[in-house]
């Protein structure tokens, strides 16, 4: 029995419990997105922008699309995105990286210190969701205080923001937008009055470097700086928080593993990384095309809507042997769980790192950790996730 069969995550999704899709590339007959499944075919998606846009938010709204989308690096393509990447050198540099992992290491251990009960606690409430708010945060310069409100919005958005699906009918795809983009309306009125705070300030946070940052000669504007930070904020709380949990789930599943981790940490990276590419938090995302293509053997014409499943071509048998099998030492592990091409996840660096502490530390403090007996983790009910809104431990 599969983890995925075990904890019942997401039944509809074949390629976690050992079935495969007859086809790598397969269009609804209903909704007529087209199903991305191939490894080499969602390489193929990923990597081409110019036939296969990421500007996707008006497949879910005629009006207010934008609320989503705006600014958000992850729904712009080039040359334009060239231009938002760049801030990737204020918020991501190695200098900085190095720099803040003593921090996460304090907050990984503050955070496990305030477990009121290590016999019976919820990982993902105790430090899986905390902890990359908590990263981000002193790294953009918010307030500590304001980290439950910034993980609640967090939270909720990982739950609706899933079901915002263009297969859905119409009625159900404005219900889902109307909460979605009202969450995101709040995260952005929340950090344009931080940006406004800090414009004309010196200081160390990432706020204070944007706001007289310079990209081309010209400043940044408000409204670009407030769309990067809250790129930060939300992409990196769903992958960090579900990566952590999901490996702990797989170490659940296999105690000869979890012993062979803990006697020897240098297996850490490579765990890591056969967690993602076994239970990709991120399992889908959105293209249209530009033009008619082919892809996979099949006619694409311009307008269509493509789904690229990463999850699903992280198990595709021709990229991966033994697909189903988790195995630490594969190598090389070319698992898409951080995107691939222009989208790759710029906060990957930092989401490794995390995740790189926080293994060591529950380690270090608990010699043993696994679900609580009786209890059952529950999984996102997004069909575009693959992770744990909840993760009842016993620690010893």
């Amino acid at each position: 029995m599969t983890i995925a069969q075990k904890w019942k995550i997401h039944p509809e999704h074949g390629w976690l419990h050992g079935a495969r899709p007859e086809d790598p590339v397969v269009q609804d007959p209903d909704s007529g997105i087209w199903n991305v499944y191939g490894y080499r075919e969602a390489v193929a998606v990923l990597g081409d922008p110019a036939t296969y846009s990421s500007r996707t938010a008006q497949l879910f709204a005629e009006d207010g699309g934008e609320v989503i989308a705006d600014g958000d690096l992850l729904q712009t393509d080039p040359p334009d995105h060239r231009r938002q990447r760049d801030l990737v050198r204020y918020a991501f540099t190695p200098r900085l990286l190095a720099g803040v992992e003593p921090r996460i290491t304090e907050l990984v251990d503050e955070l496990l210190r305030a477990v009121a009960d290590p016999g019976d606690f919820d990982l993902v409430d105790a430090l899986c969701s905390p902890l990359p708010i908590l990263v981000v945060g002193e790294m953009i310069g918010l307030p500590r205080s304001d980290v439950p409100k910034l993980e609640r919005w967090m939270r909720e958005m990982a739950a609706s923001f899933g079901d915002l699906s263009p297969a859905a009918d119409q009625a159900e795809q404005e219900r889902v937008f109307a909460v979605t983009a009202g969450l995101m309306e709040q995260v952005v009125e929340y950090l344009r009055e931080h940006v406004r705070t800090r414009t004309g300030a010196a200081g160390e946070g990432l706020l204070d470097r944007l706001v007289t940052a310079e990209i081309d000669g010209e400043r940044l504007s408000e409204d670009y700086v407030v769309a990067f930070v809250k790129s930060m904020i939300v992409a990196g709380h769903s992958t960090t928080s579900m990566m952590l949990a999901n490996t702990v789930l797989c170490l659940d599943g296999d105690p000869e593993l979890d012993r062979r981790v803990r006697a020897d940490r240098s297996l850490i990276a490579g765990l890591v990384e056969e967690s993602m590419r076994f239970l990709s938090p991120i399992a889908a995302t959105y293209r249209v095309t530009t033009r008619a293509t082919t892809l996979g053997g099949r006619e694409l014409g311009a307008g269509s809507i493509v789904m690229v499943w990463m999850a699903a071509a992280n198990r595709d048998p021709r990229q991966f042997p033994d697909p189903d099998v988790f195995d630490l030492s594969r190598s090389p592990n070319s698992q898409l769980g951080f995107g691939h091409g222009i989208h790759f996840c710029l906060g990957a660096p930092l989401a490794r790192m995390e995740a790189r502490i926080a293994l060591n530390a529950l380690f270090d403090r608990f010699p043993s950790l696994r679900v609580r007996e009786g209890a059952t983790p529950k999984a996102h009910p997004a069909f575009d996730t693959t992770g744990l809104a909840t993760l009842p431990v016993v620690a010893q």
